[in-house]
């Protein structure tokens, strides 16, 4: 931890960390609420949900590639405060509408696109800001502080967000997911870097950009594994948790309330937590790449919970998921700190923008395909048989990692040996 923290005193990283860590409360609050909003108050079905679902992360699907080769040529902590600016007002925007009565569940669906499109740009350029203002040897440190923080907040945001809504309205909590926004933006307006945009006679046409980031992720490969498995992982995870909320809170099905909703997020955030702060040992113990396979192997097999604690429907199925959000916490989080400091030292610098624009199209783009697909699943033939297809492709997901290099790796090469 003392090395995370004396990260502080790195010009910038400090603002940085401070607004990122103040938004992901701020986003624990909008998904909770959306959520409840969406089932408790706008009465989505499954087919409603799974649209939902894929109206959030479409855009990485639709401009995520265009995107990438954008945040290659623009200063990037600019590109992060306009999609900030974006995000706080499409936000504020749900709570207007629901108290003057205009809101439905489409006018949500078109929100979520909106803000998923700016998210696509902030992402892009957030993963490829963090070596901007960091030298190479600190950037594994500078994720894990991230995420170590991130999760802090995630811990008590849940639950606190969860008896916030059984007391209150949520969309009136939306308007504190608003301000996350806005604090960002300004914190991130705070960090003096010496970023310049890409000069014009230094740049190719469009697609000979885009061409040049895809390129590098097909044929470098320990990332196209690793893009493998996420993809993979993502494609049938959003399937089963497009619907997830709609089973869990719908009166029909688990019937939970937002306290036991806010409740899964707490275990989450706690595992993720604990994840972020082993991952640097983890590392040392076992090595990156074994730590990237064996991370894989543990959060697929675990979401096989999910299904399981959901056909049960009897005393054990809430702790049953509070294991499974645990484990996954710890999990994912140990992976993807891991996989993606290995992703920004293997990338060249002046591709980072594209490089990470083109995995988000793998690995995010697929998401709104397992929405769409689980809401129409979900619909034809239950929500049990939707959870179950998740879930096993889910486990089956972390084959393109164990059965690689990256299994036996200690340590992963950087640009210049990788090259």
């Amino acid at each position: 931890m003392k090395n995370k923290f004396g990260l502080v005193r790195t010009p910038g990283f400090a603002w940085l960390w401070g607004g990122q860590t103040f938004s992901a409360f701020g986003s624990q609050i909008g998904s909770l609420a959306l959520a409840f909003i969406a089932v408790k108050l706008l009465d989505a079905g499954p087919q409603e949900m799974g649209v939902l679902s894929a109206a959030g992360t479409a855009s990485f699907l639709l401009v995520g590639l265009v995107a990438g080769a954008w945040v290659d040529r623009w200063i990037k902590r600019r590109v992060m405060i306009i999609a900030d600016v974006i995000r706080m007002v499409c936000v504020g925007l749900i709570p207007l509408l629901y108290f003057t009565n205009h809101l439905s569940v489409w006018v949500v669906i078109v929100i979520a696109f909106v803000i998923g499109l700016a998210t696509v740009f902030f992402d892009v350029a957030y993963q490829s800001f963090v070596p901007v203002i960091l030298p190479s040897d600190k950037i594994a440190a500078g994720n894990a502080a991230l995420e170590t923080t991130n999760q802090i907040s995630g811990i008590a945001g849940p639950g606190i967000v969860g008896f916030l809504i059984d007391l209150f309205k949520a969309p009136a909590l939306l308007i504190v997911d608003a301000f996350s926004y806005l604090v960002s933006a300004l914190t991130l307006g705070m960090i003096k870097d010496t970023e310049t945009p890409k000069a014009k006679e230094d740049r190719k046409p469009l697609h000979v950009e885009i061409r040049e980031g895809l390129r590098f992720v097909v044929r470098q490969p320990l990332i196209r594994r690793i893009s493998l498995t996420t993809s993979a992982n993502n494609l049938f995870t959003s399937l089963m948790y497009s619907i997830f909320a709609l089973v869990f809170l719908g009166s029909q099905y688990l019937n939970f309330g937002a306290s036991a909703l806010g409740l899964l997020g707490t275990f989450a955030a706690i595992g993720a937590l604990l994840g972020s702060l082993a991952t640097t040992k983890l590392i040392k113990w076992v090595g990156e790449g074994t730590l990237i396979s064996l991370s894989a192997v543990v959060s697929g097999l675990n979401v096989l919970l999910v299904p399981v604690a959901v056909t049960l429907h009897n005393e054990a199925t809430l702790p049953l998921l509070l294991v499974m959000d645990f484990v996954n916490g710890f999990a994912v989080l140990a992976y993807n700190i891991t996989q993606v400091s290995a992703r920004q030292r293997l990338c060249p610098p002046e591709l980072l923008g594209r490089m990470n624009a083109s995995i988000r199209f793998f690995v995010w783009g697929v998401m709104p395909i397992g929405g769409l697909i689980g809401g129409a699943v979900a619909s034809a033939y239950g929500v049990n048989t939707a959870l179950w297809i998740g879930a096993i492709g889910g486990a089956f997901s972390c084959v393109f990692v164990l059965f690689s290099p990256l299994t036996t790796m200690r340590k992963l090469p950087d640009t210049a040996e990788a090259h």
